[in-house]
């Protein structure tokens, strides 16, 4: 059973290097979209097993339209692909569901590995980044520091909040309610006497914490 692909990139270059590079192989390339919304109606109609999904498109961000796949899709794993080994990136992608996430410049044999292994359910193929992010965001235990008066709970929302997620996304992240999660940031700025996400996410690097 040949692995069924969709690819949803602004860029026609990026979308026929990838359909060239794949040929040959057992992923087959069922439908292309240059944005969104697009890529939206093709995972409906088509239903791909994998969605490679670029990060940054001109109709809006990549990681709101990986929300609404989650939704209207949820059967197709979505593997981000960017150029940007960010890792704010990477963490935001991974608060909204993504099973992987692969650079633009990787090889042939990395993006065919980084497919094959999604569409097996094994977990992400990279090494780097986005593994190490998802177990930084997993962590729950506080540092046993005495300088760091925070409870678990609140430890792991500074984690998120360091690297660059929205109320939203850590919600999604941690199941709980954006509420929730306000009402831990507020703790944790009060505690580590800050006065904004930043000034926190800068405190967390300092202290070890992600």
């Amino acid at each position: 059973m040949p692995i069924r692909l969709m690819i949803c990139d602004d860029h026609e270059v990026i979308r026929t290097g990838l359909a060239s590079l794949l040929a040959g192989t057992e992923i087959e390339i069922v439908a292309e979209a240059a944005n969104g919304k697009d890529a939206l109606k093709l995972a409906v109609k088509d239903k791909p097993d994998i969605i490679l999904l670029d990060i940054r498109m001109p109709d809006g961000d990549g990681l709101a339209t990986l929300e609404k796949l989650r939704q209207k899709a949820p059967d197709c794993k979505v593997i981000m692909l960017s150029t940007y080994d960010n890792p704010t990136y990477v963490a935001r992608a991974v608060a909204l569901g993504a099973s992987d996430y692969v650079l633009k410049g990787s090889s042939r044999d990395d993006i065919f590995a980084t497919i094959k292994a999604c569409a097996a359910g094994e977990s992400p193929s990279r090494t780097g980044e986005l593994k190490k992010i998802a177990n930084t965001m997993k962590v729950k235990q506080a540092i046993d520091d005495d300088d760091v008066p925070l409870t678990q709970r609140e430890t792991q929302v500074l984690r998120h909040v360091a690297l660059g997620l929205s109320n939203k996304e850590i919600g999604k992240s941690l199941e709980i309610s954006v509420e929730t999660v306000k009402e831990h940031v507020q703790n944790i700025l009060r505690k580590i006497t800050v006065t904004d996400r930043t000034q926190a996410a800068v405190w967390a690097v300092r202290k070890g914490l992600v």
